[in-house]
């Protein structure tokens, strides 16, 4: 859904609106948050002629090397970021501060943005700047991103106690929470990336430094819970694998003791019906049927006797 969203102060308020009339009614000072989610060309070439700016295509937003993920000039900062959906889709949000006034780009309904902007109509008066928007983005996305690894790491206890009694199914789910926590180890440390370049940088506000600071803490906190999940489930693939192996060792081991029973009857047998006229047991009748079966029985059960034995039953 396109949408267009200007914040801006009146009154000791601030106030929304979502026409492109506004721009030339409200002083630029004013403004406080322009949010465009997923708007046509026209008005994105109207804003960046009105403030100065150049918004990026989608392309350039997703690209992976550091230098396009944080860009600073001199009066502007561009922060590239990935946004994890419920379903563990990416979606790339890009935000550009100029002038105090912040300037978000995706192409998705988020619920981390309809949080804050809760949170800017709550308390208004902790939001005077476009920086101190972005900040209440970004802790609200931590939190939204604390709350999936909460989800993760419950999946990954339930699968725990359940390892022994799984199938197969097993491997397939430790293999997607794998790919899900080293989704979410990627998208922290691109958020880390952003924040520490933040603190370092002289155009950000100085009454957030210390909120930067505590994100910050709260970001290296999330990438220690992310490396504890992972080690979890690597040691839950190398129990399953172990277990797995157990199993398979049990059947290969009864096969082998059952081919091993047979295997002294089988002989007999062959040797008894070679009929060959100078075998000694040839003109026996009846009790040399009876002797060949009792031979056979008592092999067998010889070889499990031995078996039980050496413990290997």
């Amino acid at each position: 859904m396109s949408e267009f969203r200007l914040f801006y102060r009146k009154d000791g308020s601030i106030k929304i609106s979502r026409s492109l009339e506004i721009l030339k009614k409200i002083p630029t000072e004013d403004f406080l948050w322009i949010d465009l989610n997923n708007v046509d060309e026209e008005v994105e070439s109207q804003l960046e002629d009105f403030l100065k700016i150049y918004i990026q295509e989608e392309e350039e937003m997703i690209e992976i090397e550091t230098s396009s993920r944080y860009i600073e000039t001199t009066d502007t900062l561009v922060i590239n970021a990935n946004f994890l959906t419920d379903t563990y889709d990416r979606n790339p949000v890009s935000f550009i501060l100029k002038n105090n006034i912040l300037v978000s780009v995706r192409s998705n309904d988020l619920s981390s943005f309809t949080e804050a902007t809760k949170k800017i109509f709550a308390n208004p008066h902790n939001y005077p700047t476009g920086y101190h928007v972005f900040l209440l983005l970004f802790e609200t996305r931590i939190e939204f991103d604390a709350d999936m690894i909460e989800d993760i790491t419950l999946r990954i206890t339930n699968l725990s106690n359940t390892i022994q009694n799984a199938g197969d199914e097993a491997l397939l789910e430790i293999k997607n929470l794998q790919e899900k926590t080293m989704m979410f180890r990627e998208n922290i440390i691109d958020k880390q990336r952003a924040v520490s370049n933040m603190i370092r940088s002289s155009l950000v506000p100085q009454d957030i430094q210390p909120k930067l600071t505590i994100l910050i803490k709260d970001i290296n906190s999330l990438l220690e819970h992310i490396r504890f999940s992972f080690d979890r489930l690597d040691y839950l693939q190398d129990t399953f694998l172990g277990l797995l192996n157990i199993e398979q060792n049990k059947i290969i081991k009864i096969f082998t003791i059952v081919s091993v029973i047979f295997m002294p009857p089988t002989l007999i047998a062959s040797v008894y019906g070679m009929n060959f006229d100078a075998m000694p047991e040839w003109d026996w009748g009846i009790w040399g049927y009876v002797f060949a079966l009792s031979l056979m029985l008592i092999s067998s059960l010889a070889i499990l006797f031995f078996f039980k034995k050496k413990k290997y039953l």
